[in-house]
């Protein structure tokens, strides 16, 4: 099996660990809320990139960071990634694994006010578009299109038919379940499908099926965060330190090429239900920024305002934004340096604070 964090998955694994927290500068702007709350829960889903986070759980890295700041911090698995994210635009977690416009779509755009804590990883060909018969994406005009619509996979497509001086009226695309598409790939009338893994890696393995797209060649914009509630984050900033804490000091140990690293990233895979060979194929495909002054640099490249800014005004065309929203702008966006769309309503925070600190040795 391989690993996506966009499948619903079978079973509920509830991993939880004490954590402690305690302080850390607001970030710019947060809104206020009452001090008080000290234990938190941050929920997650089975991806290859997020596996760091129960494997913290369970090795005791959570706890050691926990009674570093006094706090708790419950570490939940749930069992759908779309779940998750509606769980936290609700309130019932406090931050969550998400992708970068899932995060601006739905909790952001659903009126939540949203700061990303991590920029862990980006996908670097775990998405991408599969075809029988077309051998470029320039072939794809006129052609249907089976996905899942207004996901990542509508994204990358939209910035297909871009490279290749296509628009999204040049083709139709079918609305299809990650469940079902590659049942329906077997079909021969679908002949061009935009997935991600592990559907991805099976429909490579049809014969006669050419790739003729897929995230490496967009590098950056199919982000990956842990998102957490600004309010909570104002309220108990110390919360963002030993997040920060508890991902750095893992993904060392992951990256590291020693027994201690490969018992690591095999524990990881069967948390996730898969075979270490599967696991680390998945990491080939993740761009994982492993060290937090590779993730600040990352953050603080006026790159990402150009990458977010392709995100909002896909998913504002969309509609992603919600039939209130009149313009692009709706929705602010914060980012190191600049802000995209309105300045007074900023819901999704790029806040390199706790990144800089864990650069700095300064957590």
């Amino acid at each position: 099996m391989t690993i996506s964090r966009r499948i619903i998955l079978a079973g509920l694994l509830a991993t939880t660990s004490a954590v402690s927290l305690a302080a850390c500068s607001k970030p710019k702007d947060a809104p206020k809320k009452a001090a008080g709350k000290t234990e938190f829960t941050i929920g997650w889903s089975i991806y290859a990139g997020w596996m760091p986070w129960p494997y913290a759980a369970q090795a005791g890295i959570v706890k050691k960071w926990a009674d570093k700041y006094g706090l708790t911090i419950n570490i939940l698995q749930i069992n759908d990634y779309v779940e998750s994210v509606n769980q936290f635009t609700a309130g019932k977690l406090d931050g969550v694994t998400v992708a970068s416009m899932d995060a601006l779509t739905i909790p952001a755009a659903g009126g939540k006010d949203t700061t990303a804590v991590i920029v862990g990883d980006y996908s670097n060909g775990n998405d991408g578009i599969v075809a029988k018969s077309a051998k470029t994406v320039a072939d794809l005009k006129g052609a249907r299109v089976n996905l899942v619509e207004l996901s990542v996979s509508h994204y990358l497509l939209a910035r297909a038919l871009e490279s290749a001086g296509l628009k999204m009226t040049d083709v139709k695309t079918v609305n299809t379940s990650d469940a079902d598409i590659v049942g329906a790939y077997a079909s021969a009338d679908v002949q061009n499908v935009a997935t991600w893994n592990p559907q991805l890696g099976e429909l490579k393995k049809t014969k006669g099926t050419t790739l003729i797209f897929d995230s490496s060649k967009i590098p950056g914009e199919i982000l990956d965060l842990l998102v957490v509630d600004t309010a909570l984050l104002a309220a108990t900033p110390d919360l963002g330190k030993a997040l920060t804490g508890i991902w750095y000091e893992t993904l060392a140990l992951m990256a590291a090429k020693t027994p201690q690293g490969a018992v690591a990233r095999a524990a990881m895979a069967s948390l996730a239900g898969a075979t270490p060979e599967d696991y680390e194929s998945q990491l080939s495909t993740t761009f994982l920024y492993y060290t937090p002054k590779d993730a600040l640099k990352a953050i603080e490249d006026p790159q990402l305002a150009t990458i977010m800014d392709r995100v909002r005004q896909f998913s504002f065309a969309q509609g992603l934004f919600g039939p209130g929203a009149s313009s692009v702008d709706a929705i602010g966006i914060s980012l190191p340096g600049k802000t995209l769309g309105s300045s007074d309503n900023i819901k999704l925070r790029f806040d390199p604070t706790w990144t800089k600190l864990a650069a700095e040795n300064a957590l």
